[in-house]
């Protein structure tokens, strides 16, 4: 059982910096970099707290250099706050295509980004899908889901947290955690708190 879990694990490991740091390093990177610019003033100015202008009911899309679709964000509503330089966009959706044309899929009720996107979050309802996928090996990868009411992803550090109850779901095998803290670089995975598996039986060929 401890050696299952422990594998199971090593397969969350591998595969959240794909669900996670991909879908919000390139969604929220590029609607910050999409924004319009200002001019800057000719004295300086008290800055003020409400948003210099406000995007609706808009989408951004980026591809690569041969002209993929690689990733496409939607929101409601997007506000830009000058005094503290960050972006705000309500019923965030972000897909992520890679090079196999697989989906992976992020919403939340908001998300946040600072000014360069080295720090984003997640916040109310977060649901990161990543569709199930045949390996090289020939090996089938069950859809993983990893859900929480916040997530806070350090794209510097390459490191996500997020202090409050995650699940994280690999076809019908469940974990349960207060928190979560994942480090890329370190590519380790922390559930602390009340930590919960559930493995299910492999149905035989």
């Amino acid at each position: 059982m401890k050696f299952l879990q422990l594998k199971i694990l090593e397969r969350l490991t591998l595969y959240l910096p794909t669900i996670l740091m991909g879908l919000m390093a390139l969604g929220t990177y590029w609607l910050v970099r999409s924004t319009p610019s200002f001019s800057e003033p000719a004295q300086q100015e008290v800055v003020s707290q409400d948003p210099d202008f406000v995007l609706e009911k808009f989408s951004i899309k980026t591809f690569d250099k041969t002209g993929q679709l690689r990733s496409e964000l939607f929101g409601d509503v997007a506000r830009h706050f000058p005094d503290r330089d960050t972006v705000e966009v309500d019923r965030v959706k972000i897909l992520n295509f890679n090079t196999a044309g697989h989906v992976t899929t992020a919403t939340a009720s908001k998300a946040i980004t600072n000014s360069d996107a080295s720090e984003v979050e997640l916040i109310g309802n977060a649901v990161v899908v990543r569709e199930a996928r045949t390996d090289e090996s020939g090996e089938v990868i069950p859809t993983m889901s990893y859900r929480s009411d916040y997530l806070h992803a350090y794209m510097d550090e390459e490191r996500i947290t997020s202090h409050k109850p995650v699940e994280l779901l690999r076809g019908q095998d469940r974990f349960t955690a207060d928190s979560m803290n994942y480090s890329n670089s370190q590519q380790v995975l922390s559930l602390q708190g009340r930590v919960r598996g559930t493995l299910m039986p492999k149905k035989e060929k």
